[in-house]
């Protein structure tokens, strides 16, 4: 039976949701959509069937109650190759193109290119949200979100450092092939927030969400403990 256009919006709410805040669990997505726990595993089963989103297995947390851990879900490649585009062959040729005839400078000097462009485009709104770095990594997320990347900042260990996830990667497949690109929006990010970024991992390397750490201080010690809290991946960061 097909589905209603209010039950096919609903479904793709579901789903942009998955692709901007996985790995979730269906508990956070029936919270964020204000929608019971049946009506969201209904869309979650629809989803899995169509390929679009799949279960992935995160650590098992150890001061965890007994009982089933919760499953969190991903969007797949499938997924991704749905979503809009920048013209990815068209872009991934010319780059290629200008390998060849220019030589491996002109394709870093192209990237190169771009990192200024994508510094220059976001300057005016990261300084409009002031001096406070972590304002300026949301209102960073909040302007990559309007342009199709799905990011959110996600605090992680004791407030000493944030990760800008990005969901969605519109040139993904050029940044399969051209890494550079991927290094160069580093540099942007870094640039833009006034503080040495890493890139912890990338759509285009594989992985489910682009995580890059950024430092918020200096990390906090717990009285009694010597240890400084660890940077954590996305995975653990959304439990």
């Amino acid at each position: 039976m097909a589905a209603t256009n209010d039950e096919a919006g609903t479904r793709q709410a579901v789903l942009d949701l998955v692709v901007e805040k996985g790995p979730v669990t269906a508990a956070l997505l029936a919270k964020i959509l204000k929608l019971t726990a049946a009506a969201v595993r209904r869309h979650i089963t629809a989803l899995e069937a169509k390929g679009a989103i799949t279960v992935i297995e995160l650590p098992v947390d150890s001061n965890r109650g007994r009982g089933r851990p919760a499953r969190h879900y991903v969007a797949t490649e499938q997924a991704h190759d749905s979503l809009p585009e920048e013209y990815s062959d068209l872009a991934s040729r010319a780059i290629e193109y200008l390998g060849q005839v220019a030589g491996p400078e002109a394709v870093e000097s192209f990237a190169a290119s771009r990192s200024r462009d994508i510094e220059r485009k976001y300057a005016p709104i990261v300084r409009a949200a002031g001096d406070d770095p972590q304002k300026r990594a949301k209102a960073l997320a909040d302007a990559l979100t309007a342009d199709g990347y799905a990011a959110t900042v996600r605090q992680v260990g004791n407030g000493f450092a944030i990760q800008l996830c990005q969901g969605h990667c519109p040139v993904q497949h050029v940044a399969q092939e051209f890494p550079q690109l991927c290094d160069a929006e580093t540099a942007a990010f870094s640039r833009l927030l006034n503080v040495h970024v890493q890139r912890l991992a990338t759509l285009a390397g594989g992985e489910h969400v682009c995580t890059t750490h950024v430092p918020m201080g200096i990390p906090k010690v717990r009285p009694g403990s010597m240890k400084t809290a660890r940077t954590v991946s996305p995975q653990e960061g959304n439990r």
